[in-house]
């Protein structure tokens, strides 16, 4: 009788590879949610050509600070505001600190936005410094919902569409690249939206960074490193963008 000794380490590799495949399927499963987009269905009837950047606001509403819960969690502000409709939440811990979203988070995602917009080919972007002296100089609009502010400032430069965001979340991780307790999040929502006020596209992306054995695909992406706030935005536009349905991308 022939016994076969390489066997218990073929079935050995056979289940780590198993095992692999499993933690690939539910790492992809729980960070398919970071970044969502919709688009509208009436979307086919305009033709967006030009487009106005309106400068991004930040909520207003002191959001939940994550002090490193285990419990992955997202602002309540965000369900409850009517521009985050489409973002994903879980259960919410009883509030420990609060911290404000500052204008500078608010500025830091309307350039990482424009440095794209402006490179879109057969895209013309009005400059950002007129389309946000606009918005600020009528005080009307600052009572307005984002919506109706998007498209009275893309009629008075007499472009087809305007982009209008909010930043809900902008916190910094505590720690360093090798660890972090709490870890850096980020999260904001943007609208292209018509002259006539018709809202054509929107796309949300919300994300605290998690460890490794809560997202492989998403540490494995970032080096195995704790990245910053400012690094998780970028990763959130650029992925935005890329299901961006205005212009073409540079390059193409």
């Amino acid at each position: 009788m022939i016994t076969n000794r390489n066997r218990p380490v073929e079935m050995g590799r056979a289940l780590c590879a198993f095992m692999l495949v499993v933690l690939v399927y539910a790492a992809a499963g729980c960070s398919g949610w970071k970044v969502t987009t919709e688009s509208s269905d009436l979307l086919p009837r305009y033709t967006v050509r030009s487009m106005v950047l309106v400068p991004f606001s930040s909520i207003a509403t002191p959001q939940v600070r994550d002090q490193g819960s285990p419990v992955v969690s997202t602002p309540q502000s965000i369900s409850q505001h009517d521009m985050f409709s489409t973002i994903l939440s879980d259960a919410e811990p009883p509030p420990k600190q609060v911290a404000a979203v500052s204008a500078s988070a608010a500025e830091r995602v309307t350039q990482l936005f424009w440095k794209h917009l402006q490179s879109r080919k057969g895209l013309h972007m009005v400059p950002l410094g007129d389309s946000a002296k606009v918005a600020a100089a009528d005080g009307v609009l600052a009572k307005a919902k984002p919506e109706a502010v998007a498209a009275a400032v893309a009629r008075s430069f007499k472009a087809d569409a305007a982009l209008v965001g909010y930043v809900s979340m902008y916190q910094e991780r505590v720690g360093s690249r090798l660890g972090a307790n709490p870890t850096a999040a980020v999260g904001f929502e943007v609208k292209v939206v018509s002259t006539d006020g018709q809202v054509l596209w929107v796309g949300n992306y919300y994300e605290r960074q998690r460890p490794l054995i809560e997202d492989v695909i998403g540490f494995i992406q970032r080096s195995g490193m704790f990245v910053t706030a400012e690094e998780l935005a970028e990763y959130g536009v650029d992925e935005l963008m890329k299901e961006f349905p205005f212009g073409g991308a540079k390059g193409k």
